[in-house]
């Protein structure tokens, strides 16, 4: 089989696909190539259209079946990932490949290749699940460091669901928020090397009363792990005196985007009761 890549195929035929073939070829192309890993069936799910859609697709792309199809694009993704020539040619051709936007950029490239790779996804699917139970309140907080990535999910989080809590990182208050934390209510916490002992402390007190403990650390894993069986390590070495969030990041968007999914109606009603907010407000400026 010729190694055309999997979305030139789609853009070449796309004239000749049916209705639904081409919903799910628009489906695959706007995250690409990750919105085309996955089972059948949920490819199927994201694009709205039946399995056997699917199958057709790939047969008239050209590929013997949906393995084969899947095997060619897994081995696109594993080739912009860790091929040095193509690292090199993807970020920038303007400097050399030593330079610091390079090297930088390939040792992020790998830290989210091997952190992809330690994800158990029934471990990811199962936290998704808790954040988007509406009986349960869900509380965040973050560290020196990570509270700016605790921010940035509460913001989205907030949109999204009702009940959502970020906790100051100033322990001196953390009783007030734990006065409030119910068994079976989520707390999202963030740690990562160096290890907070006030944060480790918190999180007994709230394992103490029956919490949920999702944890994000990274690939040494915080102490706070013998708590919960929920456990994400993602890479953070780079060639810096600073560690990388980018692969925390990543993780961090991929669950406000599945939680999105599974509660979309409720999401998407607050969202715009916000937009028409915003709108009164005048906050910001609209473009028509």
């Amino acid at each position: 089989m010729s190694k055309i890549s999997v979305s030139e195929r789609l853009e070449t035929q796309f004239n000749q696909l049916t209705r639904a073939e081409r919903q799910l070829a628009d489906t695959i192309l706007r995250n690409y190539p990750a919105s085309g890993l996955g089972s059948i069936t949920s490819i199927a799910k994201k694009a709205g259209v039946s399995t056997p859609t699917v199958g057709r697709l790939v047969q008239k792309l050209g590929f013997s079946g949906f393995a084969d199809y899947q095997q060619q694009l897994h081995g696109e993704v594993e080739s912009t990932l860790s091929n040095p020539i193509a690292k090199h040619d993807k970020w920038t051709t303007d400097a050399p490949e030593e330079h610091i936007l390079n090297r930088f950029t390939n040792v992020v490239m790998d830290n989210i290749q091997q952190s992809l790779a330690n994800i158990d996804i029934q471990t990811f699917d199962k936290s998704c699940r808790l954040l988007a139970d509406p009986n349960r309140c869900v509380y965040v907080i973050g560290g020196r460091i990570t509270h700016a990535l605790a921010d940035y999910f509460f913001l989205h989080m907030q949109v999204i669901r009702p009940n959502i809590t970020h906790i100051e990182t100033t322990s001196n208050v953390w009783p007030h928020y734990l006065l409030n934390l119910k068994k079976g209510d989520v707390i999202v916490i963030l740690d990562v090397r160096r290890y907070e002992n006030n944060t480790l402390k918190l999180a007994e007190m709230a394992a103490k009363k029956g919490a949920e403990i999702i944890l994000l650390t990274d690939q040494w894993v915080s102490p706070i792990a013998r708590l919960t069986d929920i456990v994400f390590s993602a890479r953070i070495v780079a060639p810096s005196a600073w560690d990388s969030s980018v692969g925390s990041l990543l993780l961090i968007e991929t669950m406000i985007a599945q939680v999105q999914e599974l509660i979309w109606p409720q999401a998407k009603q607050r969202i715009e009761e916000l937009e028409s907010l915003f709108d009164d407000t005048r906050l910001f400026r609209k473009f028509v």
